[in-house]
């Protein structure tokens, strides 16, 4: 009988210490966990019951349909026509740069929301602010005047920053968000690792997380690199490709 006693106990306080270190956890750090990265800029964010979709790109099958899709500028690796047909759905609404609106209305869907650096909006409950994304050294491939974008996003009170593509830009110093991805790669975006990390500083997020390598450019040793120069100053998670 002691010993139910004290194996009933032990279950008791495991149960209460799980739940404990629920509690306690930020919440960011469980907003996290509902973020899939696909590759490159392309990511899923769950929200309630609903399926938001970033840059989709080479979305596996088993996917679930899009609610909302957020395209941040009209290349190919962010802008998939293909990922876009296979994600829509008869309700699923498409956020994208007026500037792009050409390749947008490609995708046959019916619902688009045009949107522009500065712009400040609801959309389907989630407050979005929309913010600039270009190029400053490597202007050819994201010059400003084309005027595309980041987001960010308010998820249940977590601020999540989608950069897009882009470099160290100033107008970082303003963004506030709890979440930044930010791009590592080499060759279209930040000039180095050490851009990156001084983006990361510039916006002071909780949890800096890095995309935007390992497929076209950049490599994973280039995420651990990112992760030890921010230590002790931001936390860096590496997530892992879905």
């Amino acid at each position: 009988m002691i010993k139910m006693d004290l194996v009933s106990t032990l279950i008791v306080l495991l149960g209460f210490c799980a739940a404990t270190y629920s509690q306690d956890q930020p919440i960011w750090s469980k907003t996290l966990k509902k973020m899939h990265w696909y590759g490159q800029a392309g990511w899923r964010i769950e929200k309630d019951s609903l399926n938001i979709y970033i840059d989709p790109l080479q979305i596996p099958d088993q996917a679930p349909a899009a609610d909302v899709i957020f395209v941040t500028h009209s290349h190919s690796d962010h802008l998939s026509i293909r990922d876009i047909k296979a994600l829509a759905g008869d309700h699923t609404l498409l956020v994208g740069p007026e500037s792009c609106r050409e390749k947008l209305l490609e995708t046959g869907l019916k619902t688009i929301q045009w949107v522009n650096p500065g712009d400040t909006l609801v959309i389907r409950d989630i407050p979005v602010e929309v913010v600039p994304a270009y190029n400053i050294k490597k202007n050819q491939f994201h010059p400003k005047e084309n005027r595309w974008v980041g987001y960010i996003l308010n998820i249940n009170g977590v601020k999540i920053y989608h950069s897009g593509d882009t470099e160290r830009i100033p107008e970082m110093q303003t963004f506030h968000c709890d979440i930044a991805l930010l791009p590592l790669g080499q060759t279209y975006t930040m000039h180095n690792i050490e851009e990156a990390v001084q983006a990361a500083l510039d916006i002071n997020p909780k949890i800096a997380v890095p995309m935007h390598y390992g497929m076209y450019e950049g490599k994973a040793e280039d995420a651990d690199r990112f992760k030890k120069l921010l230590e002790g100053k931001i936390e860096v998670i590496i997530q892992a490709k879905e």
